[in-house]
């Protein structure tokens, strides 16, 4: 469990005040964070039995609804800089005191959607930090700044997995809308083309600190993982320099579609005009466009450069182009580190990554690439993770006042 931090006064907590980190590793240190204060929600999401899903070939589309959650929230609460983390099947967010009840709205009408037009069950559930602290943990925020023009959210202190571990008990459920409500979605794209292993492999890394370990011996096997990726040719980035390619129709055309709503007609003209829309974009992209205010050659350039690869929140997460070799040796760390103790860990090996994006704006520098392995990613480490632990071990940390990992639904 991580020592709690007394919360902050409601009234001096702003998110977007908190100075990015420019340094992946100094997002394990502790003077990066910041408590969340009581009054304050974690909005946290995942697709239920996303392991069938994945064996039915369908994690682009459990990938796009774990991003569509982030894209509900970002709409409805006014495009403010928002505190999230996107997990491959799921997805944390804070919401602000004043903020839960156009959230809960929003997660309300996403769990809606995903079960009426994308088929895939997503629950959620709206928890709030102050029962969080109340059983023992923290919430705790940091900014990290891959770039001049993103940052994205960091989480410590165990708060996260606690509401992971409730929203899987059915505690603090947010109930879906009304069959047929339509979540604002804008912005919400799956375009590319999954983006090949350039050296071997695209691995998929999930690793927690175990349950009563020295925290900074955890910490520093964790930082060895990181820096055995960051060793890799590009620091093991696993898109390739100009971002990932584009055909038309796009491979994630059918998902944009059920994104849209109605107010966009009927099926059959969001279609055509999608059809219209995705072909001029391949085209602007296809010969390097500059059109206006945007160029084709420069969001692809911050594609790559905004791109959220490698993330921590209350685990370590990272999609890593690599090497076999890499991977053995990543293996051989985290392996090393579990007999001692200090963390447990799921990989998964596969071919490509696939990038979900959410781009309101394409003028604008702050669109944001969520990625993932193609096989299933980090839902598969969390299923390698989770088969680990003993069946009884597994049933007491079902419990939201115990330990354990965030893991795949």
């Amino acid at each position: 469990m991580e020592m709690v931090t007394a919360p902050a006064p409601p009234g001096s907590f702003r998110y977007a005040d908190l100075t990015p980190a420019t340094d992946f590793l100094s997002i394990l240190e502790d003077a990066q964070y910041r408590p969340v204060p009581d009054g304050w929600w974690v909005a946290v999401t995942d697709v239920v039995d996303s392991t069938g899903a994945i064996a039915a070939g369908r994690y682009r589309a459990v990938n796009f609804v774990g991003a569509a959650v982030i894209a509900a929230l970002r709409n409805a609460l006014g495009q403010r800089e928002l505190p999230f983390v996107f997990g491959g099947d799921g997805a944390s967010v804070l919401v602000a005191p004043d903020e839960a009840g156009a959230a809960r709205a929003a997660l309300a009408a996403t769990v809606a959607w995903a079960r009426d037009t994308m088929g895939l069950s997503l629950r959620a559930a709206l928890v709030p930090v102050a029962a969080i602290r109340a059983a023992g943990h923290a919430v705790e925020v940091a900014r990290y700044a891959p770039s001049p023009d993103v940052a994205y959210a960091m989480f410590m202190g165990g708060g996260l997995a606690f509401a992971e571990r409730a929203l899987k008990r059915g505690l603090y459920a947010v109930e879906p809308a009304a069959s047929g409500t339509q979540p604002d979605l804008t912005g919400l794209t799956c375009r590319f083309e999954p983006a090949r292993a350039r050296h071997g492999l695209i691995l998929s890394v999930l690793v927690v600190a175990a349950e009563g370990a020295d925290r900074g011996a955890a910490r520093a096997a964790i930082a060895d993982v990181v820096r055995l990726a960051a060793g890799a040719p590009a620091r093991g980035h696993p898109l390739p320099p100009g971002g990932p390619s584009l055909r038309w129709p796009p491979a994630g055309f059918a998902h944009e579609v059920r994104a849209r709503g109605p107010l966009w007609g009927s099926l059959a003209l969001r279609r055509l005009h999608l059809l219209g829309a995705t072909l001029v974009g391949y085209l602007i992209f296809r010969f390097g466009l500059r059109l206006g205010g945007f160029s084709a050659p420069r969001y692809l350039d911050e594609l790559v450069a905004n791109a959220d690869f490698r993330k921590y929140d209350d685990a370590l997460r990272m999609t890593v182009d690599g090497s076999p070799d890499l991977a053995a040796r990543i293996e051989a760390r985290l392996e090393a580190a579990e007999a001692a103790g200090l963390v447990r860990f799921g990989l998964h090996r596969q071919a490509a990554a696939l990038t979900t994006c959410i781009t309101r704006n394409a003028s604008m520098r702050d669109h944001v690439h969520f990625v993932d392995g193609e096989d299933g990613g980090y839902a598969r480490a969390a299923q390698a993770l989770k088969a680990k632990v003993p069946p009884a071990d597994n049933a007491a940390r079902g419990s939201p006042s115990g330990g354990g990992p965030p893991s795949g639904g």
